[in-house]
């Protein structure tokens, strides 16, 4: 029963302090590099675009006429 109630609340008397604030803040550093992780897979997507245009229009440049 008193486990049970322990894992009932947000915190866990057993755990030291210092281990929940680690805690804390490797959570929020995986937060910051998950949105990192996506704004660059983003600018790849547009950098991407923009390569396949620019060469598609190479292309059509060096078609005959």
């Amino acid at each position: 029963m008193a486990k049970a109630l322990i894992g009932y609340m947000h915190s866990d008397l057993r755990t030291p302090h210092h281990l929940t604030a680690e805690n804390a803040r490797l959570r929020a550093r995986v937060q910051e590099l998950e949105q990192l992780v996506l704004n660059l897979k983003t600018e790849n997507d547009s950098l991407l675009k923009a390569h396949a245009e620019l060469l598609e229009s190479s292309i059509q440049e060096m078609q005959p006429a």
